[in-house]
């Protein structure tokens, strides 16, 4: 019998995440490249190809190693005689190079549909992976049945099934988060040497692939005093055993983030190895010292990525529930989280947590004679999940980069797998005689299966992705960015054309990639600023660019149509563009909003400029550097 059930699971297993593999990578085929991985699939490919990390080292490698290793195998290529790559040498300058470097790559020196698709083969695997673990874990933290529904509802997540095969480093920072997170209570065990080794390991995994990944630091620290505040079964009771239980925990976490800093070290000294070291000059030369430099080289790259993180982590003008505002706000992720999950999603949650609280309280009766919802020796799993969910959540909202669902993936993940001891709780109400235990089964069933339903009607548009809490408003007047729109809809556009039959179309994309190479009738504009040629043309503009990126709710007053499930929209114009500053007309220019909150002028053009024409980074940069040298004078 066991064995038979647990066939059935594995084929379960097997079955979800197939359909995971067909909707969301069904889905990537139908994408153009998005706005982030022009950057990281160019610079994964010269970290493999030339041994050199100076390519977008605001963020570790690992995600776009992973991605870049089958076009490597099957022979990418990159020109690295080109401007881009000569330019991008000092730190700075590759801020701008790699945008420039990784659209030639994947539009110019080769395929793009071809590059695009096969980069984002190890990033759908890693997706598939996660869903393994959530998987694995679940069914710890309950038993097959919860292990079922949480890969269940991973599996139809739209947020993962959009940015799981993209490449990224948020669906790897997930994966490695949860696997740290999970194999954190060994610590507290005397572990092996193996385990120490193994966690130190899951560590690096982690912070190659996010500087956020340092969040981890404060998840021990927050465990440990958990443990203090309320203790666990498995916890000595002797005051000197269980202080020196402690103390062995820190030991071993000591030991495990030295493994980690080691591989980490490592994977930086080889991937840096044709870097030239003239990149820091705190040391002067001497016989010895470009052996020093080559030495320190991985911890002064390390460092300067986390600097670059920091930098680019900072607050910027944000857009939720249609109020744009000049900071992040700290309820961002929770408002973006109610409406970017599946209703079912939610509604899962919330009976879980209604039978935990029937369960535990004292008026039932049921607590008294009811096992614990945990099988025994997960009270610390379960104890260092969800103090690093709160962890990870108290992040987000103190932080104040509010742009993505994709930020939230690491909470989203964490809360699936507390979904994981339902099905168990469930029986102990049957097996009480409770009224609605055999209601509430049905309805756990119900839900996973309207989860799944949700995932296939939703396909092929999980960007803008909103359930039905929305009621039915257009997703621009919500949510901002990603959330609805990467630059990923434009194959759409070209159907859109070609069905129309037009020989131009007016874009206002949200991304500063040539779009030609998907669009070839496309013409650069912007929706702020029409010009009376334009009258009567069709115009697509993304969905994040209309009250977001851009302030163009001026054009919905006019006939069109939702492209992609609503991540852009063509347009048609009216025969005479109204005045500026008119109802109904665009905006005045000080009303202009910036892709990306840049302050006072329209980063595309500029970065069009050098895509097109490599030579104009350096003027490029010159220019950048004397009006940021103005501003600080103007400020002083």
């Amino acid at each position: 019998m066991q064995t038979r059930q647990s066939k059935t699971a594995f084929a379960a297993v097997a079955l979800l995440l197939a359909m995971m593999a067909v909707l969301s990578g069904g889905a990537a085929r139908r994408e153009s490249v998005t706005v982030d991985e022009v950057a990281h699939i160019g610079a994964g490919v010269s970290y493999l190809q030339k041994l050199d990390l100076r390519m977008n080292e605001e963020h570790p490698p690992l995600a776009k190693v992973l991605a870049a290793s089958p076009l490597v195998l099957r022979g990418v290529h990159a020109d690295y005689s080109n401007t881009s790559w000569t330019f991008s040498g000092k730190m700075f300058n590759s801020y701008l190079g790699e945008w420039v470097f990784g659209h030639w790559l994947i539009m110019r020196w080769n395929d793009p549909y071809s590059t695009v698709m096969w980069a984002r083969v190890p990033m759908l695997l890693l997706t598939l992976l996660l869903g393994l673990a959530i998987y694995v874990y679940g069914s710890r933290l309950g038993d097959a049945r919860g292990g079922l529904l949480c890969l269940c509802v991973y599996a139809s997540m739209p947020a993962f099934l959009a940015f799981g095969p993209l490449v990224i480093t948020d669906i790897a920072i997930a994966l490695f988060w949860v696997l740290a997170v999970w194999q954190l209570p060994a610590m507290w065990r005397s572990p092996s040497r193996g385990t120490v080794l193994k966690f130190g390991l899951v560590l690096a995994g982690a912070f190659l692939s996010k500087f956020s990944s340092g969040l981890l630091f404060f998840v021990f620290v927050a465990f440990a005093l958990s443990l203090r505040w309320r203790a666990v079964p498995e916890q000595p009771t002797d005051k000197a055993a269980r202080r020196a239980w402690r103390r062995r925990a820190w030991r071993n976490l000591a030991k495990a983030t030295f493994w980690a800093a080691c591989f980490v070290y490592v994977f930086y000294f080889v991937l840096s190895w044709n870097e030239p070291t003239d990149s820091y000059s705190m040391i002067p030369h001497f016989p010895a010292s470009p052996i020093l430099r080559r030495l320190l080289m991985p911890l002064w790259k390390y460092l300067r990525g986390l600097l670059g993180f920091a930098f680019s982590a900072g607050s910027r003008p944000t857009y939720i529930l249609g109020h744009a505002y000049s900071h992040g706000v700290w309820f961002y992720f929770p408002v973006l989280f109610v409406l970017k999950s599946p209703l079912a999603f939610l509604l899962l949650l919330l009976l879980a947590l209604v039978i935990a609280i029937l369960l535990k309280g004292p008026a039932t009766g049921l607590s008294s004679v009811q096992p614990s919802a945990l099988p025994t020796g997960m009270e610390l799993h379960w104890r260092a999940l969800w103090v690093s969910l709160v962890v990870f959540v108290a992040a987000c909202m103190l932080n104040r980069l509010d742009l993505s669902i994709r930020h939230f993936l690491v909470a989203l993940a964490l809360l699936i797998l507390l979904l994981a001891p339902l099905p168990r709780m469930l029986r102990s109400l049957r097996r009480s005689n409770w009224r609605g235990a055999r209601s509430a089964q049905w309805a756990t069933i119900g839900l996973a299966a309207g989860s799944l339903a949700t995932a296939v009607w939703a396909y092929p548009n999980y960007f803008p992705f909103l359930n039905v809490l929305s009621r039915g408003r257009p997703g621009y007047l919500l949510v901002n960015d990603s959330n609805l729109d990467w630059n990923q809809a434009l194959p759409q556009v070209e159907s859109f054309v070609r069905q129309r039959g037009l020989n131009q179309i007016l874009l206002d994309e949200y991304g500063f990639t040539e779009p030609t190479v998907y669009v070839p009738q496309a013409q650069i504009w912007s929706c702020q600023e029409p010009s009376p040629v334009d009258a009567g043309r069709w115009a697509v503009v993304s969905a994040s660019s209309i009250a977001d990126g851009h302030n163009c709710l001026w054009l919905m007053q006019y006939p069109h149509q939702a492209l992609a499930g609503g991540s852009m929209y063509a347009i048609q114009l009216p025969q005479t563009i109204p005045a500026v500053g008119t109802p109904g007309g665009p905006p005045l220019p000080e009303a202009y909003r910036y892709l990306g909150g840049a302050p006072g002028f329209d980063p595309r053009p500029v970065f069009l400029n050098c895509i097109r024409d490599p030579e104009q980074l350096q003027p490029t940069m010159d220019r950048m550097q004397a009006m940021m040298e103005a501003a600080a004078r103007k400020k002083k």
